[in-house]
């Protein structure tokens, strides 16, 4: 049975391979690894996200909850807002970061952005339109 842990760990270990570069479908997208810990289990996981780097701020970074327009957050969204901190992979580096949820019309300026530039992410907020607004969370090189 193949689940999303299966469908996990091969991108990490493409991204790992290949000094931060995956194929497929997110052939030349920025995607990093995100390392955390479970609010309620305690043990650690490592997701795979697509992020927008801010181009003011070369130690900040966004990623985007959408988990694909689904109607609920992913669980990482809970654990990172509970953690305020993570550790990720970008590219080659291996690095703490502190966490922070924006909102607001930095939220939206920042989610519109990324959806400029990735269409999916404009269709995953018309999919949770009415159901919740895809939470936005800023990175912060610790």
């Amino acid at each position: 049975m193949s689940t999303a842990n299966d469908w996990n760990s091969n991108i990490i270990a493409e991204f790992r391979a290949n000094e931060g570069r995956v194929g497929g479908q997110f052939e030349g997208a920025p995607m990093l690894l995100v390392h955390h810990r479970g609010r309620k289990s305690g043990r650690e996981s490592v997701s795979p996200m697509m992020y927008l780097a801010d181009e003011q701020d070369p130690d900040l970074i966004y990623v985007f909850a959408s988990k694909g327009g689904a109607p609920t957050n992913p669980d990482w969204y809970y654990n990172l807002t509970a953690a305020g901190s993570a550790t990720v992979e970008r590219g080659t580096e291996r690095y703490d970061v502190t966490v922070q949820e924006i909102t607001g019309p930095d939220r939206d300026r920042i989610y519109a952005e990324q959806a400029g530039r990735y269409p999916g992410f404009a269709g995953y907020s018309e999919k949770t339109a009415g159901i919740r607004t895809i939470p936005v969370l800023a990175l912060r090189r610790a």
